[in-house]
């Protein structure tokens, strides 16, 4: 006589805040739309500017990103708005070409930064990737122009304005009736490394049917259960990451071939024991995706790592 499968946990929880989801300074859409209200802070002394590279490449400096400014930023460069400080200090980004030495990628930063740094260039390195592949009208294909701090394009000859773009994606960790996690590899990775599944959300679809469809497109996998477990910026280039676990039979999985070569089951202790000998590699812990394996396992899982 087969004994049943033990009862299902808890749902998991984020191990605190994903790395990318901190800041301190206050945003100021509502200001920005103000054109004075940019020119005057634009020019006040006080005011600082983190700098950042067409391709999103941040200057740096010693404990976090470099700030000068506005008087030091090269005349032309468009102010873009991010915030200002309990102290009345506004801060903008300004895209320069290329940013003066040192530089480092968000990547490569986000959890090293502390709060207040890290929510200033999430936000500069979003805004600098659309600025950079948006600057012609999708309508008329003429060049657009900036107001409201950066975050409006519009067509001088029509007025029409254009927003940036938020791409919203599910990523999610599959679980079985025996606690294992579902992993997966994709095609274009390094050998050993695993992430948990993820795919963008189709034009009408809610998130939690992208949940149960990416799994089943990808793996074969039937997800019959999911709980929301956060989210988290992802500007590479102007995503938003929404979390979930998910439930589903521990059946084989059938990777697609296209995007998973592999995919497998692990317990917690296989997949400790594969983290330790290194044949498994976790996604980095600026991710979403390592916090919702380190919430499924219980606490830190190996040393950090970058996908690079």
């Amino acid at each position: 006589m087969h004994s049943p499968p033990p009862a299902e946990r808890p749902w998991p929880t984020l191990p605190g805040t994903p790395a990318l989801n901190r800041g301190t300074v206050r945003r100021v859409s509502s200001e920005a739309i103000d054109d004075q209200w940019v020119a005057r802070r634009w020019t006040d002394p006080r005011s600082r500017v983190l700098l950042v590279g067409s391709r999103g490449e941040v200057s740096t400096s010693s404990g976090g990103v470099l700030l000068v400014a506005p008087g030091d930023v090269a005349p032309g460069a468009t102010p873009l708005a991010l915030g200002v400080d309990d102290d009345d200090v506004a801060y903008f980004a300004a895209v320069v070409d290329p940013p003066p030495e040192p530089t480092a990628t968000l990547r490569e930063l986000g959890v090293a930064l502390g709060d207040r740094d890290v929510g200033l260039a999430v936000q500069a390195v979003g805004l600098a990737n659309w600025h950079r592949g948006y600057r012609y009208s999708p309508r008329t294909g003429q060049p657009m122009r900036a107001r409201a701090g950066g975050h409006v394009l519009y067509e001088p000859d029509t007025g029409v304005e254009h927003h940036p773009r938020t791409d919203p994606a599910v990523i999610m960790l599959v679980m079985d009736e025996h606690d294992r996690a579902l992993l997966g590899h994709q095609v274009s990775w390094p050998d050993g490394r695993y992430s948990t599944l993820a795919g963008f959300v189709e034009t009408g679809e809610t998130p939690e049917h992208a949940v149960v469809r990416e799994v089943a497109e990808e793996t074969g996998v039937q997800v019959h259960d999911l709980h929301y477990a956060g989210s988290q910026p992802w500007p590479f280039p102007a995503s938003l990451m929404l979390g979930y676990y998910a439930r589903a039979r521990g059946v084989t999985p059938r990777p697609d071939g296209r995007e998973i070569g592999s995919a497998n089951w692990f317990t917690t202790a296989e997949l400790a024991s594969a983290v330790a000998q290194e044949t498994v590699r976790l996604p980095p812990r600026l991710s979403i995706a390592r916090a919702l394996i380190e919430g499924w396992y219980g606490g830190p899982l190996g040393e950090d790592s970058s996908w690079g």
